[in-house]
């Protein structure tokens, strides 16, 4: 065996942060009280951290999601250095996707040009936040830029100057002023207050006309509580507090993107930046869903809607091409999920005694689950103490069916009902059969027939169903020929159909190789899950969503005959 060689890892070779110099901070005896003001980067730092950026189709996806999850404020890209990003704002205003409530805010390097270019981007915006920035701290001053502090200072006053100038030529858009000393954690807090200053001397904004001036941790470099002693020294020491919203831009280098978030706000700061789920550079961006949802369950209102989650995860999954982690705070599939017995017994206890008149007080429970659209659920623990009788285990041994977390966890309380009115040991072949019967429905009422997918900017899918003697034709659009399907259900049965979960593998190899597919589906709200075999994977993936459906459909005749 190895030895592991501690000393090439030098810890050494790291200057630990110099904290900022505060007496009588405040902010420890804070609390937030209210809602802070939200805005959205999804569609630009999120979209720049991602492996494959978002189509137009995405965009026009994601942005609807947020309007109606109730953000006011929607970073959208950076049109003067993309193409796309142009576009797809012209498409927002030309197309008048845009509420009249809701700023669309953009943004742009302090260089003229750039300027320029994305006030051509927004030309004929209602409302509209410009966004400029250029780096202060003392590592790209001195390493990227070669330029004293007087050199960065002016890059940020003639960017704002310029600012200025341009908004003059398109009188008929509310104009807001965004300013961001990008790296603002690197910078010598007193630059950084400096070079604020001077940028906010050229907008001269007032109570009534307030700009926006953002404090990025673009990396986080310490403790949550430094940065909140950063933020109160700002707030205390920078000109013209009143005619500000101070902002704050925090990433997840540390782990500690929402806690250096909510220590800011309880340090003087008004607004927030981040993202749904957390996706952004490097570890991501502050998760807006988090920290709102922390507000939540305070008892304050955190004038985001966020009680369907499955709806969140689905378009976040299906725009950003990456899983929400199942133990990730609120949106996981297992946050609300106990293994342990004696948890079971103290969440059933407290359930009982729970009542809609009593505050919210279950064990292990920290908000009800149907806040956002989910329920309590107790499962029989699989894994490797449960001998050769654990399902997962026994399906995956016996028939190569490697099921996926979030399906052992709905399928093993099937299971259990089964064996407590069977009595005794479920063996492997009842197993199999529960399983096909719980989700291998994609036959009954409606069966696929013919299919042909087309793929162009988004994809295109004409499928028939055949049910008894029928056959209907179905079609859709979508990114992929999941979402294009799933599209094409939801027009023709006149349901929503969300994707939560999905997961494929192979079944068996040779020639006659098969996959299967597992599915997850939210149909006006309510979750159901699909599976199916084949030996083509699309084909497999579309039947095991066709068989979701089939259970919603099958459950609304029950409904209707009981």
């Amino acid at each position: 065996m190895t030895s592991f060689d501690h000393t090439a890892f030098n810890h050494k070779k790291y200057t630990p942060f110099k904290p900022v110099a505060i007496k009588n901070r405040t902010w420890p005896d804070n609390d937030i009280t209210k809602a802070p003001i939200w805005s959205s980067v999804d569609l630009r730092d999120g979209n720049q951290a991602l492996v494959e950026p978002m189509t137009v189709e995405q965009k026009k996806q994601f942005f609807a999601l947020l309007v109606d999850v109730g953000f006011k404020e929607i970073e959208v890209g950076f049109p003067a250095a993309s193409q796309l990003d142009f576009d797809f704002v012209r498409w927002l205003i030309e197309e008048d996707q845009v509420p009249d409530d809701v700023y669309v805010q953009v943004l742009t390097q302090a260089r003229p040009e750039l300027i320029e270019r994305t006030y051509e981007s927004l030309k004929g915006a209602k409302k509209a936040i410009v966004h400029v920035y250029n780096s202060t701290s003392k590592t790209q001053r001195e390493q990227v830029f070669r330029m004293d502090m007087e050199g960065i200072k002016k890059i940020a006053v003639d960017g704002a100057k310029c600012v200025k100038e341009h908004a003059k030529k398109y009188p008929e858009t509310e104009w807001v002023f965004q300013y961001s000393p990008e790296s603002f954690t690197g910078t010598e807090i007193d630059y950084a207050i400096e070079v604020v200053d001077a940028v906010v001397d050229v907008w001269q904004p007032t109570p009534d006309n307030k700009v926006i001036i953002n404090l990025p941790a673009t990396v986080e470099v310490s403790t949550p509580n430094r940065y909140a002693d950063q933020i109160e020294y700002f707030c205390r020491n920078v000109k013209k507090r009143d005619c500000m919203f101070v902002s704050l831009h925090t990433h997840n280098d540390r782990g500690c993107g929402v806690a250096a978030a909510e220590l800011g706000i309880m340090a003087g700061a008004d607004r927030i930046e981040g993202t749904l789920l957390g996706n952004g550079e490097r570890t991501g961006n502050m998760d807006i869903v988090t920290m709102a949802m922390n507000i939540y369950s305070q008892g304050i209102d955190p004038k985001l809607a966020l009680g369907d989650m499955d709806r969140i995860i689905s378009v976040v999954q299906a725009c950003t091409l990456l899983q929400v982690h199942p133990r990730h705070p609120y949106a996981g599939e297992l946050v609300f999920t106990a293994f342990s017995g004696s948890h079971q017994d103290a969440i059933k206890k407290c359930l009982a005694n729970q009542t809609d008149d009593k505050p919210w007080d279950v064990a292990y429970l920290p908000i009800d689950p149907r806040d956002v659209g989910r329920s309590y659920q107790e499962v029989i623990r699989v894994n490797s103490q449960s001998g050769k009788g654990g399902i997962a285990y026994t399906l995956e041994q016996e028939f190569g069916l490697a099921l996926p977390r979030w399906l052992q966890v709905e399928f093993s309380p099937i299971v259990q009902k089964f064996a407590e009115q069977a009595g005794g040991v479920v063996n492997a072949e009842s197993m199999k059969d529960l399983f096909e019967s719980s989700f291998m429905t994609g036959t009954t009422p409606y069966n696929l027939g013919r299919y042909d997918l087309a793929k162009d900017d988004v994809d295109t899918v004409n499928a028939e169903l055949v049910s008894n003697d029928t056959t209907v034709k179905i079609t859709g659009n979508g990114n992929g020929a999941l979402s294009a399907f799933s599209e094409a259900l939801g027009k023709h049965f006149n349901m929503r159909v969300d994707i939560i979960q999905y997961q494929e593998h192979a079944l068996t190899v040779g020639s006659d190789s098969q996959a299967i597919a597992y599915v997850q589906a939210n149909i006006n709200g309510d979750r159901f899950n699909g599976v199916a075999i084949d030996n083509d994977i699309v084909s497999a993936s579309i039947q095991a969503l066709l068989a979701t459906v089939n259970q919603k459909i099958n459950q609304s005749k029950d409904a209707a005959v009981a």
